[in-house]
């Protein structure tokens, strides 16, 4: 049969055929500015979100046409392309004939502890105030800056403390980019005596040993497993090569920054740190995968990578910085990596474990920020940096993110075995007028405890038999002027906007859960049924610990609810 005789898409003829293929087409002027936008960077897989924070940051949304171009250079189908772009809450998609966001963005957080600090008075103010046209006004989840509540991001200048006033003051500035505040650079730290060790290692290092001075001085996963830090490393090189790191700098739990708060002070400890453990698994290549959140600590890594690879330190390209986009889900180990290589964050099923099977399928060694920077003060200085400090019972250190109802909020490096009580002390008391009534121990997935457990050591295993946990060390404090009710209903409706959705008992268990959790009485017996099914059947930890607030407020606080 002659080609022009063979049906399909392609065959002339009226009515018989296609001139083009279905779907949308390429526009010749999309394709060739996104083309100029990418320039001479690796089309592969993996870099799609790089591409599309290429493509927002430019124009200040996703179009259709160049979400097609971006298709066509990728070698991706179009579903593809919408369906990341559409998973992450930082990418803007405008459909054909739909009006493009306003130039200005202004995100609000709207977390526990901005709500304690009149952030619902301030977004409102700001609607009110501002021209729908000009500047749109949005609210967003925790941006990491709880110790200087209420905070809002204009552009990617994030204001503390934050007031219509100083929002006014910014716009007729035009001050809408990162501020990077002064922190140690790889001169700085080198002339401190920094990256001696990882060079010593380099030269005539045992990783077994390594591996042994970390176990010994009993560091523990400081992203919320707490899972003994030395004894991946093992795990992961039992596996053959190729392997990754892959470091959780998406610390996206409400009422956390500690990770910020040492990037923005000392990120060689951590970089020394991160080169330390790829030295001991033998990694092809390191990734950090950073909260878009953070633009000053993406700037301060670009930089000091940069002058890592300059020095000789780390060849260039064997770290890779990889930004987010706006997905607390992502702060799941799996879901991590899915992003990292240009996916949704979707979490995987387990196992396998992604010790044995993480990124691009190889074995990996995933690490919080604070782990690394821990196993770079170890290494160091030796386990007792770490270990020799002693009390209740619990040996080690923890930074604690503190903040809400006291004087002193902020990052505070306390002992393991610290109560509320010490910790509201490091945070400088209470407010003034202010009695305290609860804490949040570890971010919202703890929950609620109330001021009479007072006395329970703020570490892992301690607060487990009180079903709940330390995570990230996310403290946030309220007093006898705050409910319990309405704090809780405040952290299942960041789950609810934060679940993944692949899972039904999360997906619909949280909203269903912030509909009876908005009555003004609870119904107890429902919702506890409801917390069954979401802990039982949950993918992942977010919709298995999602139900600690409602739980640990009937129980504590009855006549609120």
């Amino acid at each position: 049969m002659a080609l022009d005789e063979r049906k399909g898409v392609w065959k002339s003829g009226k009515g018989k055929g296609r001139h083009t293929p279905k779907g949308r087409q390429v526009e010749d002027q999309a394709w060739a500015e996104v083309r100029d936008l990418l320039g001479d960077r690796a089309r592969a897989r993996d870099l799609l979100i790089e591409h599309l924070h290429l493509i927002q940051d430019h124009y200040g949304h996703l179009s259709a046409a160049h979400l097609r171009a971006l298709a066509e250079e990728m070698r991706l189908s179009m579903a593809e392309i919408y369906e990341v772009a559409t998973f992450y809450a930082h990418f803007d998609v405008v459909k054909e004939g739909e009006t493009p966001p306003p130039a200005l963005t202004i995100r609000v957080c709207d977390s526990l502890s901005c709500e304690l600090a009149g952030a619902e008075q301030l977004r409102a103010a700001l609607e009110s105030g501002m021209d729908p046209a000009e500047v749109r006004v949005l609210r967003a989840p925790c941006m990491g800056r709880c110790d200087t509540a209420p905070v809002l991001e204009i552009g990617h200048n994030h204001i503390d403390h934050a007031t219509p006033e100083k929002v006014e003051a910014a716009i007729a500035a035009k001050d809408f980019h990162a501020h990077l505040p002064d922190y140690q650079t790889l001169a700085a730290y080198e002339a401190d005596g920094g990256y001696a060790e990882l060079k010593a290692l380099r030269e005539n290092g045992d990783w077994e040993e390594v591996q042994d001075k970390v176990l010994n001085a009993g560091l523990r996963g400081l992203g919320g497993a707490g899972f003994p830090s030395g004894k991946k490393w093992g795990f992961v090189r039992a596996n053959p090569g190729p392997r990754y790191v892959a470091v959780n700098g998406d610390e996206g739990e409400p009422g956390t920054f500690k990770d910020r708060f040492h990037l923005e002070r000392e990120p060689h400890v951590f970089l020394e740190g991160m080169l330390i453990a790829g030295w001991a698994i033998e990694a092809e290549r390191c990734y950090i995968y950073m909260r878009d959140e953070y633009p000053a600590v993406l700037e301060i890594l670009r930089r000091e990578i940069a002058a890592l690879e300059a020095a000789g330190l780390a060849e260039p390209g064997y770290i890779e910085v990889r930004r987010g986009a706006g997905a607390y889900i992502c702060g799941e180990e799996s879901a991590m990596i899915e992003s990292i290589e240009g996916k949704r964050g979707i979490p995987r099923h387990r196992p396998p474990f992604v010790a044995q099977v993480g990124l691009f399928g190889q074995p990996t060694l995933v690490h919080n920020v604070e782990t690394l920077y821990w196993v770079g003060k170890i290494c160091r200085e030796g386990p007792q940096v770490f270990a020799d400090t002693e009390h209740n019972g619990r040996k080690g250190l923890r930074n604690y993110s503190v903040s809400g109802r006291v004087n002193k909020p902020g990052v505070h490096l306390l002992p393991a075995g610290s109560t509320i009580t010490d910790v509201i002390a490091a945070a400088g008391g209470m407010l003034d007028g202010h009695t305290f009534k609860a804490y949040q121990p570890g971010g919202p997935s703890s929950g609620l405890l109330p001021a009479s457990m007072a006395d329970i050591p703020l570490d892992f295993d301690v607060l487990q038999d009180h079903d709940t946990f330390i995570g990230s060390a996310a403290v946030v404090v309220l007093s006898d002027k705050d409910s319990a009710k309405d704090a809780a209903l405040n952290m299942l409706r960041f789950f609810e906007d934060e679940s993944c959705g692949q899972c039904t008992p999360c997906r619909v268990g949280c909203e269903k859960a912030v509909k009876l959790m908005s009555a003004d009485h609870w119904d107890k017996p429902l919702l506890e049924e409801l917390c069954q099914a979401m802990g039982d059947a949950s993918i992942c930890g977010l919709g298995q610990a999602a139900p600690n607030p409602i739980r640990l407020v009937m129980r504590h606080f009855p006549d609120e609810i």
